[in-house]
């Protein structure tokens, strides 16, 4: 090397010595690096953590020879202001020549030779590509396994947040649900994803499970404290609401007498009451000795058939004064008619008369049949048009 080219290389290798250093403190100070340190491993996961180790142990044992070999050029360009031939000569077989020696590893007893073996020398670029090779192998090891921790640790963590905040709800109502083996479950995901989470990590159905599960039971826990909470004014909510049931009832049965005499209806449409039958399960619910888990679902439930017999009731009523509405319809329709078969002369043909006289008497008959009059209509219509609509 000329004295340039052996100050350019040995700036260069001191540059390069110090960023690898940089770099193997930051792959030991590595969260998860620093977890597996202290961690329990087993099956897939622990083969790749001791083959990861193993290339480290290899690792520093070349950036220990790399370094040895540039101390040594450093104190040779220490030693003189001025380099010679022979320092030159020095620096040129360190920096450039196979100078880093690696002594021979020690082996079993049952793998050794009496012969000699030979102790391997690299030249720094190949010392440095084989350190870049372990480094690679113990980085990718650590990125598969944190890869695996973040895709289910999150959501164990969440699940065990659940878990706790269901036992505060159950401390707060009073009652306990049964999620023996919901924790057992818990304890044994995240032993695994843990121990082995390249080999057995928990599966996302099951993650989906026991999220389900909580979720389930907490929500089921805070409607039953809120209902619990709740009860006294959810209680006089369903009393008044039972009194306007009544009151639509009431209103149906009347319009189911007031419509019966004018429009013929079947057996199954008058009205039915289920006002009191909703009393009755209040008052149940009242003296129920239930826990709120229980009683919060009766009153959801109880609320629910409320509002429905109060609409039923509502409609029930508007149905059958409908019927009357239908009823006008149809003779203001058959008016209509008549009124068009005078402009077109059919006013006197005996077979639109006698169709006329058939729709007016079924429209103008009491109890009516809504069913025939409307095809009496559409019959006297039929007529009018000469067969047609």
């Amino acid at each position: 090397m000329s004295r340039e080219g052996a100050e350019y290389a040995l700036r260069a290798r001191a540059d390069e010595r110090d960023r690898i250093s940089g770099d193997l403190l930051d792959l030991e100070s590595h969260t998860t690096y620093q977890l597996l340190k202290g961690s329990n491993l087993r099956g897939a996961t622990q083969q790749r953590w001791q083959a990861a180790q193993a290339a480290l142990a290899t690792l520093w044992g070349l950036y220990d020879a790399y370094r040895a070999v540039l101390r040594d050029a450093e104190q040779i360009r220490a030693s003189r202001g001025r380099l010679g031939s022979d320092e030159l000569a020095e620096l040129t077989a360190l920096l450039a020549g196979r100078s880093v020696v690696l002594k021979a590893a020690a082996k079993p007893v049952e793998q050794r030779s009496l012969l000699p073996q030979a102790d391997e020398r690299l030249t720094m670029d190949e010392t440095v590509t084989r350190m870049d090779a372990a480094f690679r192998e113990v980085t990718g090891t650590l990125t598969d396994i944190d890869a695996a921790w973040n895709t289910c640790l999150p959501r164990l963590d969440d699940a065990d947040a659940q878990l706790r905040a269901i036992h505060d709800l159950q401390a707060e109502l009073g009652e306990s649900l049964d999620l023996t083996q919901v924790q057992t479950d818990l304890k044994r995901l995240r032993g695994a994803a843990v121990e082995d989470p390249l080999g057995s990590p928990p599966s996302a159905a099951e993650l989906d499970r026991i999220a389900a599960l909580l979720s389930g039971s907490r929500t089921d826990l805070e409607r039953a404290l809120q209902v619990k909470r709740e009860y006294g004014r959810r209680r006089e909510d369903l009393v008044a609401a039972l009194d306007r049931v009544r009151g639509a009832e009431s209103e149906a049965r009347l319009a189911h007498g007031q419509v019966v005499v004018k429009i013929a209806l079947p057996p199954q449409a008058s009205p039915r009451s289920r006002a009191e039958d909703l009393a009755a399960e209040l008052d149940a619910l009242d003296v129920s000795a239930d826990t709120w888990l229980n009683r919060s679902g009766r009153l959801t439930a109880l609320e629910g058939s409320v509002a429905k017999a109060l609409r039923q009731a509502q409609a029930t009523a508007k149905a059958l004064y409908g019927l009357v509405g239908r009823r006008d319809e149809l003779r203001g329709r058959l008016e209509a008619t008549q009124a068009m078969a005078v402009r077109r002369g059919r006013a006197e043909d005996p077979a639109t008369v006698q169709a006329y006289q058939q729709a007016r008497v079924l429209l103008w008959s009491a109890p009516c049949d809504l069913t025939r009059a409307a095809e009496a209509v559409d019959l006297y219509q039929r007529a009018i048009h000469g067969g047609g609509r």
